[in-house]
């Protein structure tokens, strides 16, 4: 099967038609043996994807998108490499459903730092494409997203967590999440967790648990 992303798969350890579909977007300079390395405790019932990003870096690494640093050495995106990222990721999606023969409405799409800032964007941008998000040490860049999504009948819920003492992507970004969601009427559940920039077994389990009731 051609994709436009590099992936990697594990199937379902429980035989069923139209399965339940998980697909994993790992952070900046990472790869997408990653975020795969807990795929094996995830539940039995799910096809989980793990997608390479599109952007090569050293060592190993990709990005969905570069960061760079100005003089002052503040941190600035590349928007037009995260908007070609987002369609890719779209894109991705669909030939995954499609080839797969995935379940039509139990799409989970999870991601890490930067790729939890490209699920929020990707699941705003094309509404009901992922029914659930799981975004993980991220944050929603405003630049990235819609203005108009109270107009768009949006039924996808999110699953958001965070470390109390991320250094890379502060906690107070991410608090900004839950307060958007609720004013856009989105379901979501959101916790923190004593960690700097990753995910606690607690927290785990806690996602885990939650993807699990969505069965």
């Amino acid at each position: 099967m051609n994709t436009n992303l590099h992936y990697i798969v594990r199937q379902p350890k429980v035989a069923q038609e139209q399965p339940p579909l998980l697909i994993l977007l790992h952070g900046y300079g990472s790869n997408e043996e990653d975020l795969f390395s807990f795929a094996s405790e995830l539940p039995d019932e799910l096809l989980i994807v793990s997608a390479r990003a599109p952007y090569d870096m050293a060592f190993g690494g990709f990005a969905w998108y570069a960061i760079n640093f100005d003089a002052n050495n503040e941190k600035f995106s590349d928007l037009d490499e995260a908007r070609k990222s987002l369609t890719k990721i779209a894109t991705f999606i669909d030939d995954i459903k499609d080839n797969y023969k995935t379940h039509p409405n139990k799409t989970f799409l999870l991601g890490f730092s930067q790729g939890a800032i490209l699920s929020y964007a990707l699941s705003l941008n094309y509404p009901n494409k992922v029914n659930h998000v799981i975004a993980l040490s991220g944050y929603i860049n405003d630049e990235l997203i819609p203005n108009n999504i109270s107009e768009l009948q949006i039924n996808t819920d999110f699953y958001i967590s965070h470390g109390t003492v991320d250094q890379v992507l502060p906690v107070e970004w991410a608090r900004k999440a839950p307060v958007f969601l609720t004013s856009n009427n989105l379901s979501h559940e959101y916790s923190e967790y004593p960690v700097g920039h990753g995910v606690a077994p607690q927290n785990f389990f806690s996602f885990k648990n939650w993807i699990e009731k969505r069965l």
